[in-house]
């Protein structure tokens, strides 16, 4: 009799104990999620910081021209079949509207990119040749000329590998890039989501932010002949 109330003491005891230190590790993977980007604020004098639902942070700050500069994380756990990705998200805004009509690409498309703007765009395009699969599409206002330029800029930038999805629009430019992959075992035997990452690199961000301005340059020669769209 004492030996089964012993035993049941201490599996309770456990059950606590397992409890108790789930919940910690739970917190301090969220503390830890949400100082991802602490080392880009570097890159940027007047860098704001602010934290998503999810625990993952959102950086936002103004270029010396005067653009807007935001970078985010999301976390993809879409596709079954594949390991959650993280994704960083930086998007360049305009001071003004330019006149220029949107196109995006988007690499190995599944359908399941939440994300994308490049799924809600009408007309479709002939992708350029890269090493991975390209959808390309626009709003249906871009000239001969501009679809060439933009896929040479596409070429370029879907070169790399870690190239998600790339889009320019009257208002700004936006690229995503894999910032990490999810720990398989957490993945396949806990159903968890886990990124082995404790920062992402002010490399990482500067290189995210820099293709977001070449894009925005890659239609700059054709700009001045178009005419002023409505803004959509």
């Amino acid at each position: 009799m004492i030996t089964t109330i012993a035993f049941s003491a201490f599996i309770v005891a456990s059950c606590v104990w397992m409890g108790k230190r789930a919940i910690g590790d739970h917190r301090a993977a969220l503390a830890q999620r949400r100082g991802l980007l602490d080392e880009a604020t570097g890159l940027f004098p007047n860098a704001k910081i602010s934290v998503a639902p999810d625990h993952f942070p959102m950086l936002v700050s103004r270029l010396e021209d005067g653009r807007q500069i935001g970078v985010e994380l999301l976390a993809d756990t879409m596709v079954t079949r594949r390991l959650p990705q993280l994704w960083l998200r930086a998007t360049l805004s305009e001071a003004g509207e330019r006149c220029r009509p949107t196109i995006g690409a988007l690499a190995r498309p599944t359908g399941a990119e939440y994300y994308s703007l490049v799924h809600d765009m009408p007309e479709w395009m002939t992708p350029p040749e890269t090493g991975a699969s390209l959808l390309m599409r626009g709003d249906g206002r871009a000239t001969a000329r501009q679809v060439e330029r933009a896929g040479t800029m596409f070429r370029s930038l879907f070169a790399d590998p870690a190239m998600k999805e790339a889009v320019i629009s009257p208002r700004g430019t936006r690229v995503i890039l894999q910032a990490a992959q999810g720990e398989r075992a957490a993945h396949l035997f806990l159903r968890q989501v886990r990124f082995p990452v404790t920062t992402i690199s002010a490399s990482l961000v500067k290189e995210a932010v820099a293709k977001a301005e070449a894009l925005s340059e890659a239609l700059a020669a054709n700009e001045a002949a178009m005419p002023v769209y409505e803004a959509a």
